[in-house]
């Protein structure tokens, strides 16, 4: 079993696009696959068979490209209402998040058998578990090699660099990033993408894919998903 964290250069880079497509990726090339969202805010009610239950889009539809589906709370044991930083979000319900008291939730989900396991953070690489803890230590803690998304967006690159260098500096290993493209018009969006190519050569660290930017994509449709799955490549399959 391989497992990746996938992290982002800020929120909205696009780590569920990615994620879901590496999943479909990882499918199609015959491994067997889990996606798991430890923490996510911004949820929504909704009515299952045992009741209502809090659940995330973006969690959704990293169970949905799972191919060892287990019930929602297992792909995402911590399930926030507010759409905001997920230490903010658990203080107004009153739940405390610690790192060990996340790996503890994520358990039944890391036994999962799966070949391909995938793990996605919230927002960037820092973000916060509570004062003095981030899903940085998280993701050490639990032995992930790291996948980088970067938004391309005015101030990509020093958002990247920054990132990457605070991955490096932590001891995980940077397995790979992905270029996602935000908007159709980005001003010298080709000159940025050729830097970060070229920068992140130089740090030995795997070009994935760059996904471009499609406007209205239903990521719930594997048929649509998969044109941005083709534009990429599984962390070290080389």
């Amino acid at each position: 079993m391989k497992r990746y964290f996938v992290t982002g250069t800020d929120t909205d880079a696009g780590k569920t696009l990615v994620s879901a497509a590496l999943l479909l990726k990882a499918q199609q090339q015959g491994l067997t696959t889990f996606g798991l969202k430890p923490v996510a805010a911004g949820c929504e009610t909704v009515a299952t068979s045992d009741g209502p239950q809090w659940q995330n889009e973006d969690a959704q539809l990293l169970r949905q490209y799972s191919s060892e589906q287990q019930p929602y709370a297992i792909h995402n044991p911590v399930a926030l209402q507010a759409a905001i930083a997920p230490h903010i979000a658990a203080q107004q319900e009153n739940q405390a998040l610690t790192c060990s008291q996340l790996i503890n939730a994520c358990q039944p989900a890391f036994d999962s058998p799966a070949q391909f396991q995938l793990v996605e953070g919230a927002g960037g690489w820092l973000v916060p578990l509570n004062d003095d803890e981030t899903l940085a230590d998280f993701a050490s803690a639990i032995d992930a090699d790291i996948v980088l998304v970067v938004g391309l967006r005015l101030g990509c690159i020093n958002h990247a660099l920054l990132t990457a260098h605070m991955i490096q500096q932590s001891g995980a290993r940077l397995a790979g990033w992905v270029a996602n493209s935000l908007s159709d018009n980005m001003d010298a969006q080709a000159d940025n993408l050729a830097f970060l190519k070229q920068w992140f050569s130089e740090q030995q660290v795997n070009f994935l894919g760059h996904t471009p930017y499609l406007a209205g994509i239903n990521r719930h449709d594997p048929e649509q998903l998969n044109a941005i799955a083709e534009q990429l490549i599984l962390p070290d399959d080389e």
